[in-house]
């Protein structure tokens, strides 16, 4: 009996260590030298940005416009989005070209949308074409409900994986005391749909009674950063947490990430939230930050440009205004490296077709990482 104690209580231990180990690792200023370029400036927000297989770049401001960049012109494209909603972080959000563009001419947007029942907005998703520099055959996949007044939490990344699922993300909008953990409600979730719309007959709670059945894991706070990992194919995801307890997490499916029943952050106050930061059923992360950084993008490194990050992460600091490259192993972070100190607040971390690293910094635009 006792050996059995001892060897609980060290399991116990090597869990716990392992974690706040993970947490330990001081970050350093990157030995790496590189040039900054600024490749489209006409932008307040830059949250949205994706490129047409033409190499044109697309670039969403959180007020609303879209931008077409091209080689020799920048063409304002007309959205259509009369239910748009501009509140704190809500507006335009997220922009997703389909991986078979080419072919289907599909686009997806992620906005904050003031349709449906209640005052304010919450989260949609739609898919449109682009036809003489504007949106047509615009058609909903997805519209969180109830709509709130509250200004933050919002979410919203997206990813469409090779299956041709449309993974995206909805933060709790403000209520963590009632929807991360209620699967009935939507908010606080990452969701799974087919690109059309439909729901997939295997996510987790399509058998649920009174279940949201596009929900594909819960128990988030407000993920603002997504991307898919380029070896495993796993969908890789960031949450901002309160004071202290911003979160990377590796999503899986029908499960529980904690929020917030266990958590590493406190109130702004300073006050408690839970003594919890561990719980039997419940996710924890594959990282975490105290004190918080604010993340916001997220992408790993692919490609021979930046041989020294490739396989690795980036993730934006919109707290401290660089970004911070994370060094992985075994699906473990090791090192913790400060690129681009003092930019701006970043809000789009993504890798270009060309191969280039593409920030959006809140009031300087589109900036290109060029190594030297």
């Amino acid at each position: 009996m006792k050996i059995k104690l001892l060897l609980f209580l060290l399991t116990g231990c090597f869990v716990s260590c392992a974690q706040v180990k993970q947490n330990d690792i001081e970050i350093r200023p990157s030995k790496s030298s590189y040039a900054f370029e600024t490749v489209f400036s006409n932008v307040g927000i830059p949250w949205g940005l994706a490129w047409l297989p033409d190499g044109s770049m697309l670039v969403g401001d959180k007020n609303g416009e879209i931008t077409l960049v091209t080689k020799t012109n920048e063409i304002t494209i007309s959205t259509g989005f009369d239910d748009l909603y501009v509140r704190g972080q809500g507006g335009l959000l997220d922009i997703l070209p389909h991986p078979n563009y080419e072919n289907n001419k599909w686009i997806y947007f992620a906005y904050a949308s003031n349709q449906g029942e209640g005052d304010g907005g919450n989260t949609k998703i739609v898919r449109a074409q682009i036809e003489e520099n504007k949106l047509i055959r615009i058609e909903e996949l997805y519209k969180a409900s109830p709509n709130s007044t509250k200004g933050v939490h919002f979410g919203s990344r997206m990813v469409i994986d090779k299956q041709g699922y449309l993974y995206f993300t909805i933060g709790d909008r403000g209520n963590r005391d009632e929807n991360p953990q209620d699967i009935t409600r939507d908010g606080g979730k990452i969701y799974r749909i087919k690109d059309d719309g439909s729901i997939p007959d295997d996510n987790p709670f399509v058998n649920e009674a009174g279940a949201k059945t596009a929900i594909y894991s819960y128990g988030h706070r407000n993920q603002q950063g997504m991307d898919i990992h380029p070896v495993t194919q796993e969908v890789w995801t960031h949450e901002h947490g309160p004071k202290g307890g911003d979160e990377i997490n590796i999503t899986k499916k029908g499960a529980n990430y904690g929020w917030p029943v266990i958590t590493y952050g406190v109130n702004y106050s300073g006050t408690t939230i839970t003594e919890k930061t561990q719980k039997e059923g419940m996710e924890q992360p594959l990282y975490y930050w105290t004190p918080s950084i604010a993340p916001s993008g997220m992408a790993f490194v692919t490609g021979d440009k930046y041989p020294d990050w490739k396989g690795h992460l980036l993730v934006g600091s919109l707290k401290f205004q660089y970004l911070e490259l994370l060094k992985l192993k075994n699906n473990q972070v090791n090192e913790r490296l400060k690129i681009a100190e003092d930019i701006g607040r970043l809000r789009t971390v993504k890798m270009g077709p060309d191969g280039y690293v593409y920030l959006g910094v809140e009031g300087k635009g589109i900036v290109k990482i060029i190594p030297n």
